[in-house]
């Protein structure tokens, strides 16, 4: 099976602390690399990772807050210093587009690769990124600017060879395509051998859902049923549910009882207050309610 993960390059929330960066994500997904949310000093983790910054294809933005993008810029004036040639998809809200044109103009002359801006509707949930592989579709929040969250879905392959099969029927080399394709396979004397036997069913496809900044919306497990991963923000406790309404943020437990109704069948905490010495009170609450949960930290990696 080929490598689906998620990296964890920061996971703490707008003030800085000496414990967590800013939000940004590394998502693997079959040697593609996608980046999400790029806040302050995202390249500096990128390079403890070891993922060579030239991999990094398309990058999502959740929203405008300056814990989620104000890496954006060095970034790609890295990339420049670099050398890459290779284009750089930027998907975000499209209030990102002048801002990002106005520092690329005065930081970022003579980049000899192009930069291509996508904007994303954050209100409608919608597919955003497609190629032979996979889907990038947004998921609508409700913060107190214009956000969304993003489900990385593979696309189903084609079912696996049988190699015993294949030998004992002798079958040439320039027909297997057309048996992962549906084919049954005659044989010399005439006798048909039925595709189910030649074959074994591909994986079930599989998805990540990352739910940045939030208030609590009890139907959003309506659009992450069955999700494989779902990082979703716990920047309180439940006994600071009243200021994470005002603020337009998630409890613990509230993240738990998204990740329950879902189906879900992992959930990673993150995107931590700085008012919270240790996450592990978040990860009590949230487990009382969804045991399979994890939280999120710097260099840590996730396979889906």
């Amino acid at each position: 099976m080929q490598p689906f993960k998620v990296r964890i390059l920061g996971c703490g929330s707008a003030l800085p602390t000496l414990r967590h960066s800013a939000s940004s994500q590394i998502v693997e997904v079959r040697d593609k690399f996608f980046m999400v949310d790029c806040g302050e000093g995202t390249q500096v983790q990128l390079r403890k990772t070891r993922v060579h910054f030239n991999k990094v294809q398309a990058i999502f933005i959740s929203h405008l807050h300056g814990d989620h993008c104000f890496g954006l810029i060095g970034l790609i004036s890295t990339f420049g210093m670099l050398g890459r040639t290779a284009p750089l998809h930027i998907y975000a809200p499209e209030d990102l587009e002048p801002i990002l044109k106005l520092q690329m103009d005065f930081f970022c002359k003579g980049l000899e690769y192009e930069v291509f801006f996508h904007r994303v509707d954050t209100t409608l949930p919608h597919i955003v990124y497609e190629d032979k592989s996979i889907t990038v579709k947004s998921i609508p929040l409700n913060h107190r600017i214009a956000c969304c969250g993003y489900m990385f879905t593979e696309k189903r392959t084609l079912p696996h060879i049988r190699r015993d099969m294949i030998d004992f029927y002798n079958i040439p080399e320039c027909y297997r395509n057309n048996i992962k394709n549906g084919a049954d396979w005659t044989t010399p004397e005439g006798d048909v051998i039925p595709n189910s036997r030649l074959t074994l069913p591909a994986g079930k496809p599989r998805s990540y859902a990352y739910c940045s900044d939030t208030k609590y919306i009890p139907d959003l497990y309506q659009l992450l049923e069955n999700v494989d991963l779902l990082y979703h923000e716990a920047t309180y406790k439940s006994e600071d549910e009243s200021r994470a309404a005002l603020y337009y943020h998630s409890t613990a437990r509230q993240a738990a009882t998204i990740a329950l109704k879902a189906q879900v069948k992992k959930l990673l905490l993150g995107h931590f207050s700085a008012r919270y010495d240790d996450e592990r009170e978040l990860l009590a609450e949230a487990t009382s309610v969804f045991p399979n949960t994890f939280l999120a930290n710097e260099m840590a990696v996730f396979d889906v």
